[in-house]
């Protein structure tokens, strides 16, 4: 019998391992693995996503109009460059989709987001992974990667799953290095939790440039993870060929309603900024006492820190008895990261109890 293969760049992908929920033994555990927010979803949010519950039989609004324009109101911008996803991840399979194919290449920094190669590898392009600058993205490693045929360059700022941040005057060199009919795709979805000096001038080159993109989620400071909605901004031309390909109804009535509702849930996202800054600083702090011990934190600006452990403690060691202990956390060894734990800011209880425990595993 005939068995029949899927495409060879198909076969090359290694599946999105999403961050796990619950432990070895199925026990109760805090889960710090995919940055979520932990002080959970706005009321306003709850309120508009459960008054859909009486048009459950309806279709959403394929084009998310009320939500695209409200997106537009919030942040300044145009609703009709304005595009909407299921997650920030749709919108970046759409562009590698809409720009790349076989035969191209899409660029992105080592220790970026794992959906890049798997985008690259889906559309048939050739993924390029350029070097970083101690786990950070490194403007000139991406420059000296671009050839004839890479056609997107992904860069997420701040960078999952490291936290580094590239900075404004950083992107502007890099997007003035790229060759015009190359797409910058800059990935912001842990945006909200910079301080408002640390804006990378994203929003503008998208506004200003034919070849830059910004991508957001409503997926991590709103608290909407479970909804997967997310959307993108960009020059026009870019935004209707993305469109052509986007799947339709793909925001639920439910998920729309509750985006637009957040953008107006301020004191939710301030609160949620604070304690993020808070909690992640004191965690910082903490790691920086087990230093003697091999624990390294790499700056973080984003709702998470990754631990490095390059001393006795493996960290597979620590994540296991962090496991062990009730704390599920993020290793990431298909992303090169065997040596570092990526560990989401959660509530008090959580970040006190985590320091805790990994001053228990390494003996401190």
């Amino acid at each position: 019998m005939t068995i029949l293969a899927p495409k060879p760049w198909i076969a090359a992908i290694a599946p999105y391992v999403p961050g796990r929920a619950t432990t070895d033994s199925g026990a109760t555990a805090a889960k710090l693995s995919s940055n979520e927010n932990p002080l959970g979803t706005a009321p306003e949010a709850r309120a508009a996503f459960a008054a859909c519950a009486d048009t459950l039989e309806r279709y959403p609004d394929p084009g998310a109009t009320a939500l695209r324009e409200a997106i537009a109101a919030h942040y300044g911008l145009e609703a009709g460059r304005v595009i909407h996803g299921t997650g920030s991840d749709e919108v970046l399979h759409l562009a590698a989709g809409a720009f790349a194919g076989a035969g191209d290449e899409i660029l992105y920094v080592r220790y970026g987001f794992a959906v890049y190669p798997i985008a690259a590898r889906r559309v048939g392009a050739t993924p390029i992974e350029a070097d970083d600058s101690d786990y950070a993205t490194d403007v000139d490693a991406l420059l000296a990667a671009v050839t004839p045929r890479t056609r997107v360059v992904f860069v997420a700022n701040p960078n999952n799953p490291t936290g580094t941040y590239t900075s404004k005057a950083e992107i502007a060199r890099l997007h003035a290095g790229l060759p015009a009919d190359c797409l910058l795709v800059i990935d912001q979805a842990y945006t909200e939790y910079l301080d408002p000096e640390d804006d990378d001038g994203g929003l503008e080159l998208a506004r200003t440039q034919p070849n830059v993109i910004v991508t957001r989620t409503f997926s991590k400071i709103f608290g909407l993870a479970a909804e997967r909605i997310g959307w993108g901004y960009g020059p026009a031309e870019v935004i209707e060929a993305m469109h052509r390909i986007r799947a339709p109804f793909n925001v639920t009535a439910g998920g729309q309603a509750a985006a637009i509702a957040s953008l107006h849930a301020a004191a939710f996202v301030e609160a949620s900024r604070a304690h993020n800054a808070r909690w992640r600083g004191w965690f910082d702090a903490e790691i920086a006492k087990l230093g003697n011990a091999g624990l390294r934190a790499v700056p973080s600006k984003a709702n998470f820190v990754l631990v490095l452990f390059e001393g006795a403690t493996t960290a597979e060691e620590a994540y296991t008895g962090l496991m062990d202990r009730g704390f599920i956390v993020r290793w990431l060894p298909g992303q090169g990261l065997r040596h570092g734990l990526r560990i989401s800011i959660g509530t008090e209880d959580h970040m006190r109890g985590v320091a805790a425990a990994l001053r228990d595993i390494v003996g401190a």
